[in-house]
């Protein structure tokens, strides 16, 4: 990778980490840990950036993205922001269920939450909040999404990618190509509390134009309200939603 290249990637992995921090913002040691890098290089391109108006500063010195990312996405939404789109089959989902309803994008590896509706139940899972990423085979989400990828690129996929160091021994590779089988046979995927013990997630893959998954809705809640005798009717609910979205962005 040639020097610029190297600076770019490093900044883009810097935004990412403050990224993940919102709302409440990142700390510089957190953001160096998410991009991969010392924290002297991460606070230096921090700084940088801050000067750029690309990330800001809290009082408490957590750092926040910056008020020139959010006129850059406003200039391009028209061609990118699909929310608008995805926000009455979210708010549905939450209505419907009472659980706490999800959409989320596909982002390279990743999967980003860009909504969240929170429906009537009062006990709630706040594993998930709009700005989280996690890489594909992770949440629900993450899940059902990789689940729909063709074989050879889930192949390659996991051929590369350790999920265990960061998500534990219920995300190696066998195990995910466990839950990929079953996801792929019931047409939504189930997340049995591997991320926070009790908090129990299902998710439904939505498709673009070439028929790829792209994003997906999602709901998350405690265990109790997961139990097996629920499930198909909530699978059945997100296929619905997620296809009915399928058809709306397939649209635009």
């Amino acid at each position: 990778m040639d020097a610029p290249s190297h600076v770019v990637g490093r900044v883009g992995a810097v935004l990412r980490g403050v990224g993940a921090g919102e709302p409440a913002g990142a700390t510089t040691s957190a953001v160096a840990r998410a991009a991969g890098l010392a924290r002297p290089t991460a606070h230096r391109l921090l700084v940088s950036l801050l000067g750029e108006g690309l990330v800001d500063r809290a009082a408490d010195g957590r750092w926040l993205l910056g008020p020139e990312l959010y006129l850059l996405g406003a200039a391009a939404s028209s061609r990118y922001d699909v929310t608008l789109v995805a926000q009455p089959f979210v708010r549905r989902l939450a209505e419907l269920t009472s659980e706490s309803a999800f959409f989320s994008a596909r982002r390279g590896d990743e999967t980003v939450c860009l909504l969240r509706e929170d429906g009537s139940f009062p006990i709630r899972s706040h594993v998930l909040h709009e700005g989280i990423r996690f890489p594909l085979g992770v949440a629900s989400a993450g899940m059902v999404i990789l689940a729909y990828l063709p074989d050879h690129e889930v192949d390659d996929y996991l051929s590369r990618s350790d999920l265990t160091a960061a998500y534990g021994p219920a995300h190696a590779e066998l195990e995910v190509r466990s839950r990929v089988a079953a996801t792929r046979a019931a047409g939504w995927a189930l997340n049995p509390g591997l991320l926070v013990e009790g908090s129990w997630g299902m998710g439904a893959a939505v498709f673009d134009a070439a028929e790829r998954p792209q994003w997906a809705l999602s709901l998350t809640g405690i265990e109790q309200r997961f139990r097996a005798d629920r499930r198909p009717e909530l699978g059945a609910l997100l296929l619905k939603e997620a296809h009915a979205l399928t058809t709306a962005l397939g649209r635009r």
